[in-house]
């Protein structure tokens, strides 16, 4: 079960609590205000008045000035801004950089996988994406020649986009794997990550 933790509770604007010093003028204003309104008579004897039964509206009316200083109190509260100070704990993780190497010739327009074989590849690409969240990730697509479809980064939603355009004919036809490996490893030279790999 939640509960409120005073220790945690700083405020944005504390100089606003300068305003309760106002409360007692405000009493005595209610005092001096009721004592006005309150009606005068006179009478030769209080016998039979006493049974009389208490009306809401005069409980009411007693209530109002207490409900009018709450309401006085919770205002200046929030104009204070009451905030939590709890520390929370930042973990970093360090991710890798990795830079895929797909091959988009046309021989990865064989049907031995549905509905082909780069669609094949383009769904096993991105659930790789989807499971590393902290891995800086790039995209090289080759066939007869290579190109850096995405260059590093982290932001996934980019690169699935990138990833979802490819297709078989955007380069030349052949299949220059060594191509493909070579611009990947060039994508990996200036990275800082401790750790890199490439894969295809």
């Amino acid at each position: 079960m939640k509960y409120l933790d005073f220790k945690h509770i700083t405020f944005a604007h504390p100089q606003f609590f300068w305003l309760l010093l106002l409360l007692p003028l405000f009493i005595f204003w209610q005092y001096r205000f009721k004592k006005k309104q309150q009606p005068t008579l006179t009478l030769s004897t209080l016998q039979g008045l006493e049974t009389l039964p208490s009306s809401w509206k005069i409980t009411w009316r007693g209530l109002l000035p207490v409900l009018r200083m709450l309401a006085y109190v919770f205002l200046v509260i929030a104009l204070a801004r009451p905030q939590n100070s709890r520390v929370n704990e930042t973990i970093n993780s360090e991710g890798l950089d990795i830079v895929m190497s797909l091959d988009i010739s046309g021989s990865m327009l064989a049907e031995d996988f549905r509905p082909n074989r780069i669609e094949a590849a383009k769904k096993v690409a991105q659930e790789f994406i989807e499971d590393r969240p902290t891995d800086r990730i790039g995209l090289v697509i080759f066939s007869g020649e290579s190109f850096t479809q995405c260059p590093l980064t982290t932001d996934q939603n980019v690169l699935k986009e990138q990833l979802k355009n490819i297709r078989s004919g955007l380069l030349e036809d052949g299949t220059a794997i060594g191509m493909g490996l070579a611009t990947a490893v060039e994508r990996l030279r200036n990275s800082k990550a401790k750790h890199v790999s490439s894969s295809c």
